[in-house]
């Protein structure tokens, strides 16, 4: 797929293309330390520790863009809030994929959309490439880049300099570390899961400790070949929800098709939602409720009286997909609205017994404050479009905050032209029930990226803080905050 721009100074976009196209247009360019001059406002004196943010960095190589978002090669943000001052820096996770197609000026290896280069034969049994462009999980020594379909790379927290694959003590050759895990906000557990393909799926349960240290494990049957990007952790629980989303093995292996071309929107089956008890990781509950997609749960927990809580966003079906290889074009023409929802289940009697929408525009990446991970929370974020009649092709311009009592939604709207990343919530160690929010937002007028941090509760609409960054970090996927 061939991806053109003409990029006019100072703005840095194709006027053709959408606002937001300009953040995407080049391979990001990394950058060392960097103090980051304060726009407006002031770092408030408690604020300190890191913000690390993941996510495709790297989606062309002379001229040839990837296939589908997914493809990038993954960039580390870190932003780190000191008494000083705040530095910046941006590094590519340096994968074995990253150093070969560095050194080779082009693309070698399939990805998520990406089929290997050569004549078909050659790619016969390739390997994937592992591209660490999703999300990351901070570990007391190190960082970790992580993505679907293998280990997950260390990092320095500091430096971000790439350490190489961490097996975590256990993992094995064909198994996967998910992008998504979970932490006890209590004991700091961590939980996570993989999926194993083959002739019997399954999902590959961990339970791991603070340090990251794979604990124990378990193996869970699928009835197919499944497309799972997140799980809830629900006090006692994990909770997973299987769409009907079924992949063919077979022409990935011969390949014949990339991983994403290889996946089938089968809404007959329904979706399946299977309950883990989490101290043992075995299996109490499965059973099949309406089909739909999500890729992401903001939370989950259990209510007094025995019910199961998912907070998720959901897809009528998989275009979703669609319209995410359509983003590395500058110019999605595919409708996918997601929508938040709340589901409420009974795992005693197996049933979906109510659900009901929570907002009514486009929206994604939902999270909690994480010491409300697993627990009744009080707020959920999230990033939306601020009308309901926003064009297919435009990104989210807001974020939003559901109150979790009064189910009303505050959001910030920001300028336009300008456009935030997922909202990640930062706790006050002063005052514990209070806390912020900090984004990365591109500004397509100025072509300028910024690190902006808000007030969380209640969410204000004007930041607090505005960080001036000194390169452009295209639109990521996941980030983290580690306390001081």
């Amino acid at each position: 797929m061939q991806f053109e721009v003409t990029v006019d100074p100072p703005k840095g976009r194709n006027p053709r293309l959408p606002n937001w196209a300009g953040a995407i247009a080049h391979p990001a360019v990394e950058f060392g330390p960097t103090p980051l001059p304060v726009l407006s406002g002031a770092i408030p004196a408690s604020l300190r520790g890191s913000l690390y943010r993941n996510g495709p960095g790297l989606l062309e190589r002379q001229g040839q863009r990837v296939a589908h978002w997914f493809d990038g090669d993954g960039g580390i943000l870190a932003v780190h809030f000191k008494d000083t001052g705040a530095t910046g820096l941006y590094r590519y996770v340096q994968t074995q994929g990253w150093q070969a197609e560095n050194q080779a000026d082009r693309f070698l290896y399939a990805g998520y959309g990406q089929q290997a280069s050569g004549p078909m034969w050659k790619r016969w049994g390739t390997h994937t490439k592992n591209t660490a462009n999703t999300s990351v999980l901070v570990l007391p020594d190190r960082l970790l880049a992580l993505w679907e379909g293998g280990f997950p790379h260390a990092l320095d927290l500091e430096t971000l300099a790439t350490q190489g694959l961490d097996d975590l003590g256990s993992l094995q050759e064909g198994m996967t570390f998910s992008a998504h895990p979970k932490i006890d906000p209590e004991t700091g557990e961590i939980y996570n899961f993989g999926v194993r393909y083959g002739p019997q799926p399954s999902l590959q349960l961990y339970g791991c400790a603070p340090s990251g240290q794979i604990q124990h494990q378990a193996k869970i049957p699928l009835a197919h070949a499944p497309l799972i990007h997140d799980f809830g952790l629900a006090g006692p629980y994990l909770v997973f929800l299987v769409p009907p989303v079924h992949l063919q093995l077979l022409p990935v292996l011969l390949g014949l098709k990339g991983f994403s071309d290889a996946l089938q929107w089968q809404p007959q089956f329904g979706t399946q939602v299977i309950v883990v008890e989490r101290a043992t990781l075995t299996e109490i509950a499965r059973f099949e409720v309406e089909p739909w997609f999500q890729w992401h749960i903001g939370n989950s927990y259990v209510t007094e009286s025995g019910a199961l809580i998912v907070d998720l966003v959901r897809y009528q079906d998989f275009q979703t997909n669609q319209w995410l290889q359509e983003v590395v074009t500058g110019q999605p023409q595919t409708l996918a609205p997601g929508t938040l929802w709340r589901l409420h289940l009974d795992v005693k009697t197996r049933q979906l017994t109510h659900q009901h929408p929570l907002w009514h525009c486009d929206c994604d990446f939902p999270s909690v404050a994480p010491q409300e991970q697993g627990q009744p929370h009080q707020f959920l974020y999230f990033s939306t479009q601020s009308s309901p009649d926003a064009p297919t092709e435009e990104f989210f311009n807001a974020i939003g905050c559901l109150d979790n009592c009064t189910q009303a939604v505050t959001s910030v709207v920001f300028p336009e032209g300008c456009y935030p990343m997922e909202p990640v919530y930062v706790p006050d160690p002063v005052e514990p029930s209070r806390g912020w929010i900090a984004t990365v937002v591109y500004d397509s007028q100025q072509h300028q990226s910024t690190v902006q941090v808000f007030r969380a509760h209640p969410l204000e609409p004007e930041a607090i803080c505005v960080l001036a960054l000194p390169e452009v970090i295209p639109f990521g996927f996941h980030g983290r905050w580690q306390a001081q």
